[in-house]
């Protein structure tokens, strides 16, 4: 199978005892990743594609160069990315089109319109466009990319994450029919949930969790973080009832599995 392009964002924020990040558990009736715990994002559709999605901040062009790919693609997977941020989540990376550059401050307005772009009923360029807003592409940060191994999985995805700090006033919720559960962990927790059994992780979204963890920091100085994307990729081992994943971390993300730490 050709690998589907898609969209992820972590969503960061500061607290008091460190810096958290906003997870989903997807239902285990999904597809794809049934029961893994992920950030909020899913694969690109035909109308992300649209020229005519209200923009601001670094153009598709500065997009394209920074992840390898081209504008055409590289618009499609930044509006991805704020769409199913906004369908998984209700956080909105968007703002005015006229005045300042603010940001919007309480998605629950736009609740009506959440549902019917998880419906398909409306694109995400129609909905900016009747609510008179603009996509804050300024928001994001290109952070990493993995591409779903040829094997093991019944879809394919090559994702593309994304980092985003949750806007004043925002809540991130649960409220999609794709996750079980949903809310805020440090990195280190999300680790140790994995560690212990709560939850399951696939090596692309313990990699970033790990990464922020190792890092540290406020939010801040993570989106200050210039990234080389680079393609990365995953090989199953092993058939079915009795596989494992191995990848350029493989024996760290095993003893991570195994409720090792290395902090």
């Amino acid at each position: 199978m050709t690998p589907r392009p898609a969209a992820t964002v972590m969503l960061l924020r500061n607290t008091n005892h460190g810096l958290n990040v906003f997870l989903l558990q997807r239902h285990k009736g999904m597809d794809f990743a049934p029961g893994t715990t992920v950030f909020p994002g899913g694969g690109v559709d035909d109308r992300d594609r649209s020229a005519d999605i209200g923009w601001a901040g670094p153009e598709p062009a500065w997009w394209a160069q920074r992840m390898g790919v081209s504008e055409d693609l590289a618009l499609a997977l930044v509006c991805a990315a704020v769409r199913e941020t906004f369908e998984e989540c209700g956080v909105l990376l968007a703002g005015p089109a006229v005045g300042d550059a603010s940001i919007v401050s309480d998605a629950t307005a736009y609740h009506a319109a959440r549902a019917e772009l998880s419906s398909r009923a409306v694109s995400f360029g129609e909905f900016l466009r009747r609510e008179n807003l603009v996509m804050r592409a300024d928001l994001l940060r290109p952070w990493a990319n993995w591409v779903t191994p040829p094997t093991g999985h019944t879809r394919r995805y090559d994702t593309y994450f994304f980092v985003a700090a949750l806007p004043q006033g925002q809540h991130a919720d649960g409220e999609t029919s794709e996750a079980v559960s949903a809310g805020w962990a440090s990195p280190v927790a999300a680790i140790d949930d994995f560690g212990a059994g709560k939850t399951f992780l696939l090596p692309p979204t313990w990699t970033q969790l790990d990464t922020l963890a190792t890092m540290g920091g406020t939010v801040e100085q993570i989106l200050a973080v210039e990234r080389d994307i680079v393609a990365m990729h995953t090989e199953v081992i092993g058939e079915e009832g009795n596989w494992s994943l191995d990848f350029f971390d493989g024996e760290r993300y095993e003893q991570a599995r195994r409720g090792r730490r290395w902090w």
